[in-house]
């Protein structure tokens, strides 16, 4: 079934065009990851397409039957409303129910003797058994809880930006829809909350389009890729991996293309400079050609974004933390911290949220001062802090003001270039140059931050969650700088792509004051953390007593699985032919897809093939769930071998 259908969209923002006369179409079953780079239109398209903000030209029709459920960057939130009545903010009869029972138990709180109060909670509380109002604030709650919202009373003007979207995306979970647009929705997510999300929205057989930076979640949730490139969207079957393959081959035919067209007009406007004359029919046909050939639209290879500044010079001494502590209101978020920070090191800051990582990097920054301990930074130390927020800019300046306010020219590996030159290798071409700064989009804002902050020749690098809100184009090119930077790079994120790139040293936040350093990436750390809750590798856990005491028991139920360790016939079996199975389906399902473009305006057959298409994918999906499973078991006989 197709859920969407857009038609000629059409959007421009001042004389700048987003996109221009884009169609497409969304099935049941689509997982659709929009990319594209910063101020190329991504969130202007998810709210033309979410009815929010309608584009300049074309449509988008929705049946009737479809329920679609759209949660921006910044939702719009109730201020006085509690974290479940926002969460339970629609009008259907059940969220109805629950807001009332909420209110009414709020109310004889404040009130417990009062008897009218009693009988309208009894009231409530009966019509909660009759729509079955326990079951969706028990799941409303867990989900909250899984976002990291544990405060189900709190009002939703006291929360933060983050918290809010949390709770905005609890919402749009918790309520029945056939369609979900997301707009970065693992942005304010700690690692464990984006993990649930991506099996979550995995398992889902409803349709799904979102703008994210985060390539893991896309090569594990996605199926479709649409990518926004000069105003038209092209589309790719398959996840992130798949997409960058296929986007890779496109480019490749499109400057062949582009060769041949500027081989034939040189040819042409050879011919035309020689005198060539329409008298003939023959000649005013080839006059013709040269004139089209000549205001066909140049195919240019796409521009790269490029970072090669050079550093000042560090000394041996970085710096040093002792006993550094800190603490928030009655609580510690660390105490008795102590590191050596050397100046190769590649650190990543790894905790939930709110636990003082942010604190942390600011002490390092000299930004905040430790509740105790003392921090000794280098005399050769130049630290670059690129914070959450870009609270330091002054929106009210031109881009190349801002950028010159840095820096008039900057040393690069190729020699000095201007702040003019830097900004066209950060990807704003000279017409953005004169552009106000409070005219561009959120992410072209951090971009322009990073050029500033890298301009500044930083032989430290202090980045707070620095994929928030920049294209994955930006992300790739700051993962190859910080590899070749010379200088020590301490990053605090949740982005787990980036921080495999970029760490392989990471403090980790562990509740009660405590900070552990662990030695090697964040995916080997995940790795070892699963094991440890498995009941393995237990002597190097740090867990307390009762937790090793509990994972080295006897009555742990990893340890009766070792004697049944193995396949039985029928797994083995399966094992050996399941790849070839799931290429099957994986080719069945491409072919299905293929056919839809041959249906047409026959509703009847578009119908059958999308029946199909979903029989198809119900079944690979399963395939790759059961492959799951008998490779982690092939793994794990492996393992057992091996110990023993």
């Amino acid at each position: 079934m197709i859920v969407l259908t857009a038609e000629g969209l059409s959007k421009s923002y001042g004389v700048k065009t987003l996109f221009k006369n884009i169609s497409l179409h969304i099935e049941e079953g689509s997982r659709i990851g929009l990319i594209g780079v910063n101020g190329s239109g991504k969130s202007s398209l998810l709210q033309a397409l979410a009815g929010v903000e309608p584009a300049d030209q074309g449509s988008v029709l929705v049946p009737d039957r479809v329920r679609l459920e759209y949660v921006p960057q910044e939702p719009p939130i109730l201020e006085n409303a509690t974290v479940l009545e926002q969460v339970f903010s629609g009008d259907s009869p059940e969220f109805t129910v629950v807001r009332e029972y909420e209110m009414a138990q709020f109310e004889l709180e404040s009130d417990p003797a009062h008897p009218g109060k009693q009988q309208a909670l009894l009231r409530a509380s009966t019509r909660m058994d009759e729509v079955g109002g326990w079951q969706l604030e028990a799941e409303a709650k867990k989900i909250l809880g899984k976002l990291g919202i544990h405060r189900f009373d709190e009002k939703m003007g006291v929360l933060s930006g983050g918290q809010r979207k949390r709770v905005a995306l609890a919402a749009a979970l918790i309520r029945p829809c056939d369609l979900l647009i997301l707009d970065e929705p693992t942005n304010h997510l700690d690692p464990d909350a984006v993990e649930w999300l991506e099996q979550l929205l995995a398992r889902s057989r409803n349709a799904l389009l979102m703008i994210t930076h985060d390539r893991y979640f896309l090569d594990r949730v996605t199926n479709r890729i649409l990518e926004l490139d000069g105003g038209s969207l092209y589309a790719y079957e398959g996840n992130y991996s798949v997409f960058l393959e296929k986007k890779a081959e496109r480019m490749q035919l499109l400057q062949a293309s582009e060769r041949k067209r500027q081989n034939l007009f040189r040819s042409e406007l050879a011919w035309i400079r020689r005198g060539a004359k329409a008298r003939t029919t023959k000649q005013k046909a080839r006059i013709d050609r040269f004139e089209k050939l000549q205001s066909e639209q140049i195919v240019q290879e796409q521009q790269e974004l490029t970072v090669s500044l050079s550093g000042s010079r560090l000394g041996k001494k970085v710096i040093e933390l002792e006993n550094v502590g800190k603490e928030f209101g009655s609580r510690t978020l660390f105490t008795g911290f102590s590191r050596i920070i050397q100046r190769d090191d590649r650190i990543g800051i790894i905790g939930p949220n709110g636990s003082g990582k942010s604190t942390l990097l600011r002490i390092i920054a000299g930004l905040a001062e430790p509740d105790e301990g003392a921090v000794e930074t280098g005399t050769t130390v130049r630290i670059g802090y690129f914070g959450q927020t870009n609270d330091a800019m002054n929106e009210s300046l031109r881009v190349i003001e801002y950028v010159r306010e840095g820096a008039e020219t900057v040393k690069t590996a190729e020699g000095s270039l201007s702040a003019a030159q830097m900004l066209e290798r950060f990807l704003f071409p000279p017409h953005m140059h004169g552009t106000r700064v409070d005219q561009l989009s959120g992410g072209e804002k951090r971009r322009l931050y990073l050029l500033r902050l890298l301009m500044s020749g930083p032989n430290v690098l202090l980045l707070d969650e620095p994929t928030n809100d920049l294209d994955i184009a930006t992300l790739s090119v700051l993962e190859d700088y910080i590899e070749h930077f010379e200088g020590a790079v301490i990053t605090v994120s949740h982005d787990r792509f980036f921080l495999d790139r970029t760490a392989d040293t990471l403090l980790a936040f562990q509740g009660n004051g405590r900070i552990e350093a662990f030695l090697g990436t964040y995916s080997e750390y995940r790795e070892l953390e699963q094991q440890l809750s498995n009941g393995e590798r237990t002597e190097s856990s740090s867990s307390g007593p009762k937790d090793k005491e509990k994972a080295a028991s006897p009555s742990n139920e990893a340890r009766p699985r070792e004697k049944q360790l193995k396949f039985s016939y029928k797994e083995q079996k399966e094992y050996e032919e399941i790849d070839e199975r799931i290429a099957a389906a994986e080719a069945a399902l491409a072919q299905a897809t293929a056919d839809l473009d041959t249906c047409g305006s026959d509703y009847v057959k578009l119908q059958e093939v999308t029946a199909r298409q979903q029989e198809l994918q119900a079944q690979l999906d399963a395939l790759i769930e059961r492959w799951t499973y008998l490779n982690e078991l092939a793994e794990e006989i492996e393992r057992n071998r091996a110990n023993r």
